[in-house]
């Protein structure tokens, strides 16, 4: 989440006009994440989030993204359901741009987390991919090879700026990995962008519980074993790119006993980790040499996840992320 699209309450009074959920008590933006522009609405009735989409999720793109959310709470997982206008609309327009209302979840997300934490979060994911085999809406990765292969080629020109050598570092890493990407694994909707601030606990203590997940903008229908190391990279690593293998162990064990990973995929496994490492030293390579003008976000730091490819490139099968089926 992020503030590119800047609103007036008076804007924003007016778009709520058009649904049946109160009259405008307080706005304000959300400045984390890095995609689109959300803000908090409280009404009269509750609270709500506004998201104006961006760049980089096309509007033919969102009934898939909205249908994905809906079939995972009639699954009983916990996300944020698309809140429809007065006359049925799920989907409508605001300062140019989609614009949608969702509701809110409570909770927050965790900057500390350990391996319980990563257990609950590999159950969710579980759960989540054995609901989207089932999904029957499909859209292609919009973040898959071929973007890899453009952002990263757009930025290798001024790599060097962020790090010596870094261009060509990333440009062998990117050829080893399209020449060896798999292609024949179980593949169904995902959610591609769990990081830790996209999932929700609430409670204290023994009381708490993972209580949502939110943003959805990049699902899409891809190989599920990617998108569990788009996860593992995300929650087990630190920034300097050393893997808590209790986490990852955590991570994998309960998200195996929800949904079995074949052999196939644990041996695809840290090819799989480069592939992700790479889809999120894309984005946050380009972001950071081409910064928004005027935007309420911080961009997010590309060496993490060029950290963690080195990582998997060291790697050789499901053991040296502490798991054993």
């Amino acid at each position: 989440m992020a503030v590119y699209t800047h609103l007036t309450r008076e804007t924003a009074g007016a778009f709520l006009s058009l649904f049946d959920i109160g009259a405008l008590v307080a706005l304000s933006g959300i400045s984390d994440g890095v995609e689109n522009s959300n803000y908090l609405m409280e009404t009269t009735t509750g609270k709500y989030i506004l998201t104006l989409v961006e760049k980089r999720t096309p509007p033919e793109a969102l009934p898939f993204c909205i249908g994905f959310m809906a079939a995972l709470n009639a699954a009983g997982i916990p996300c944020p359901a698309a809140v429809a206008t007065q006359d049925g609309q799920l989907i409508s327009r605001l300062q140019d741009r989609p614009a949608i209302i969702t509701t809110f979840l409570q909770g927050g997300w965790l900057k500390e987390t350990t391996p319980t934490h990563l257990a609950a979060v590999g159950t969710l994911l579980g759960k989540m991919h054995r609901t989207g085999i089932g999904f029957p809406q499909t859209r292609a990765n919009p973040m898959g090879v071929q973007a890899w292969r453009d952002l990263i080629g757009l930025s290798l020109p001024r790599a060097g700026e962020v790090q010596q050598d870094l261009g060509a570092e990333l440009d062998t890493a990117l050829r080893k990995v399209i020449s060896a990407w798999p292609s024949q694994l179980p593949v169904g909707a995902v959610h591609a962008d769990l990081f830790p601030d996209n999932v929700f606990f609430s409670g204290d203590g023994a009381a708490e519980k993972l209580s949502g997940v939110i943003d959805f903008y990049f699902s899409c229908t891809e190989m599920l074993a990617y998108d569990l190391m788009l996860t593992l990279n995300a929650w087990c690593f630190d920034k300097s790119g050393h893997l808590d293998t209790a986490k990852s162990a955590a991570l994998l064990r309960s998200y195996h006993r929800e949904r079995a990973l074949s052999d196939e995929e644990i041996a695809a496994l840290p090819i799989l980790g480069q592939g992700a490492a790479l889809r999120i030293v894309a984005t946050r390579l380009y972001d950071w040499l081409h910064p928004a003008a005027g935007a309420v976000v911080t961009p997010k730091n590309p060496l993490e996840h060029v950290h963690i490819l080195r990582f998997h490139q060291n790697a050789a099968c499901g053991a040296d992320y502490g798991f054993s089926p």
